[in-house]
């Protein structure tokens, strides 16, 4: 009796329990189904006030699913685009990558739809993030800059798109640790920090901190990877994020295991794999298992390693972790070599440098391209601040001239000193204003844009496999890039090179008009192209305003028509014919065009053609015709320019 007595009363209690729980289930879901309602009667737009409405149910996929069904009905696109991608956040989590990418990737196009920078810049963010988990570095690396680039377009910048800002670059910081260029890293994550410390956002803080603490340990900084890694704890557990402390207990547990405090390191690996499975989340329960399998041999406790490890493995292979595959081969070399197993040791070594090498690759490619750009912006600066050096030296040798000159007056003529002063800072600012003339020159030579496009255009070859393309325009652009390069230090080059360069220039910039653009150059016979000097790059921005004011918005056959003649022994003429849409209707779509852009390229053109001409028996002269068919419609473009010779070229002439 007393045995069905305690019986019957934990029934009545376990049945209270159940109904208590269906009423709270009940009541939570007429409160939510409430919440889908006002915000849908609502329709907002505001990211922020989605998210204020819904994050406590955001890691529901059942209740985000009712809120996307809900919100498809009733047309309400941000709804709908907010739900995909807390659902896509889920998937990702539980390394259902397929799904997650899916979720993400409508939700992007719905948020698109509905002109939402806000919610289109989370959906790229959390498509980067899942090829980051793929080890997808290309594609992650695309979605991260889309959305950092969207995002530092919007004028104002809400809060939810400075988070976006500081996710990019946080993401980005990942893929480089990922091509260990630590420092670069290390930068970027600094950087995300700053707007997290602006916002007091803890999540974003515990991401940015192990981040960088990843990163130092990675350059064998051990003690300050640590401290990042507990701060980074700190905040997790401030925020109660499970997550959060499955990563820093297993980060931590890896200082410690290098430290060589194994026992230290033990329970937190334990820790961190009970809560990985707790939350089902595969790249880190694989982690866990990694760790638990490293720490054992470390300690010698050889019984489970390898159960431990193949497990690690299994689910690596099974989600398509290559990250954890190359970490998980190591570890079982290092533990078949222990256990005097050395053809298998030898067998998972070499998995491991194979996998890692191939990753390495894969990752390197967009590396390089993105590293082209960089190098070549970051020298054009370099020689952009030498030259600033050279004007800062300029100025110096003014003023010694000027205290020099003020002992001379002693034992010269009063007239005759200030005839000198004069021509002496008549002469410096001259000098000046070359200088001057060829920073201007350098920061338009080479414009990061037309790089950045070039390298887009010519990398869309190797996507569609059109390798010959891609070689032929990859070996172009390397020649003009070098050309250009070789130009920048020389004020002036031979006729014959600058119409080579041109050719280069129109080669490259064809590509984006799907080669349709029909560039012709002729030359009269009596012209010796060699023995001709010029401005180095002088003609680039006339052929540039010819393709993108001339000849972009024209329909049908494109021409651009070169000649160079010489009718005198004083000019050289060359002239550059378009048959574009003419500079009426060129002006027209400019004033119509939302991003209104200053074009100095001409007025740097008549200074320095102006000071090449300086000494010379005549002046350069540039005509602009506008060209028009009987009927009077506009047919096109004429730049004639009119380049003086100096005397050399003109006795080799």
């Amino acid at each position: 009796m007393p045995f069905q007595s305690t019986y019957y009363s934990l029934f009545i209690k376990v049945l209270c329990f159940l109904i208590s729980m269906s009423f709270y289930q009940g009541y939570s879901q007429n409160y939510f189904e409430t919440l889908v309602d006002s915000i849908i009667d609502i329709k907002t737009s505001n990211y922020q006030d989605i998210d204020n409405t819904f994050r406590a149910f955001k890691t529901d996929t059942l209740k985000m699913m009712y809120l996307s069904k809900k919100s498809k009905e009733t047309n309400y696109y941000e709804g709908e685009s907010y739900a995909l991608n807390m659902i896509g956040i889920v998937y990702r989590n539980l390394s259902l990558y397929d799904k997650a990418i899916n979720a993400h990737t409508e939700a992007q196009q719905l948020a698109k739809k509905t002109k939402n920078i806000e919610l289109e810049t989370i959906s790229l963010n959390m498509l980067g993030v899942v090829y980051r988990r793929m080890d997808a570095i290309r594609s992650a690396l695309d979605y991260h800059k889309q959305a950092l680039d969207l995002a530092e377009t919007a004028n104002p910048q809400s809060l939810a798109l400075k988070r976006s800002i500081a996710v990019s670059q946080n993401s980005m910081g990942n893929i480089y640790l990922a091509l260990k260029q630590y420092d670069l890293a290390i930068r970027l994550f600094q950087k995300s920090l700053t707007i997290e410390v602006g916002s007091d956002n803890k999540l974003g803080l515990a991401i940015n901190y192990h981040n960088i603490g990843y990163a130092q340990e990675a350059k064998g900084l051990l003690k300050s990877a640590l401290n990042n890694y507990q701060r980074s704890l700190k905040y997790n557990n401030d925020i109660n994020s499970e997550i959060g402390r499955v990563i820093c207990y297993n980060s931590i547990a890896g200082i410690y295991i290098k430290q060589g405090r194994n026992k230290k390191a033990l329970p937190l690996i334990n820790s961190a794999l009970k809560k990985a499975l707790n939350i089902n989340d595969q790249y880190y329960i694989a982690t866990s298992y990694l760790n638990l399998g490293l720490v054992n041999l470390k300690l010698n406790n050889l019984k489970n390693v390898e159960k431990n490890l193949n497990t690690a493995l299994n689910i690596a292979e099974k989600y398509n972790l290559k990250s954890s595959k190359i970490e998980t081969y190591k570890t079982l070399s290092e533990y078949n070599n222990e256990v005097g197993n050395y053809k298998e040791a030898l067998n998972y070594y070499k998995k491991h440098i194979e996998l890692d090498n191939t990753l390495t690759n894969e990752r390197n490619l967009q590396y390089v391209n993105d590293l082209i750009i960089k190098y070549e912006s970051e020298k054009k600066n370099n020689q952009i601040k030498a030259l600033a050096n050279e004007n800062e030296l300029v100025k110096i040798r003014l003023a010694q001239n000027k205290r020099v000159l003020i002992l001379c007056l002693v034992g010269i003529a009063l007239i005759g000193a200030i005839l000198f002063i004069l021509y002496r800072q008549h002469q410096l600012r001259n000098e000046k204003k070359i200088i001057t003339l060829e920073q201007e020159m350098l920061r338009n030579q080479m414009n990061p844009h037309f790089i950045f496009n070039s390298l887009n255009s010519i990398k869309l070859y190797i996507i569609n496999n059109e390798k010959e393309n891609a070689v032929y325009y990859l070996n172009k652009f390397s020649k003009l890039i070098r050309k250009i390069l070789i130009a920048s230090t020389e004020k002036e080059i031979s006729l014959e090179n600058e119409l080579e360069t041109m050719t280069l220039y129109m080669n490259i910039e064809n590509i984006r008009f799907s080669n349709k653009i029909h560039y012709n150059v002729i030359i009269d016979e009596n012209v010796s192209l060699s023995n001709i000097k010029v401005p180095s790059l002088i003609l680039q921005p006339f052929l540039e305003n010819a393709l993108w004011h001339g000849l972009s918005s024209k329909n049908g056959e494109k021409k651009i028509s070169l000649q160079v003649s010489k009718n005198s022994n004083k000019y050289v003429t060359i002239s550059i014919t378009d048959n574009g849409i003419g500079r009426v209707a060129s002006q027209k779509i400019k004033s119509q065009s939302k991003l209104q852009r200053k074009s100095v390229g001409l007025n740097i053109t008549k200074a320095r053609l102006d000071n090449f001409s300086k000494n010379l028996n005549a002046q350069y002269s540039i005509q602009i015709e506008d060209l028009y068919s009987d009927n009077n419609t506009p047919t096109g473009t004429k730049v004639i320019v009119k380049i003086p010779l100096k005397n050399l070229a003109s006795k080799a002439s």
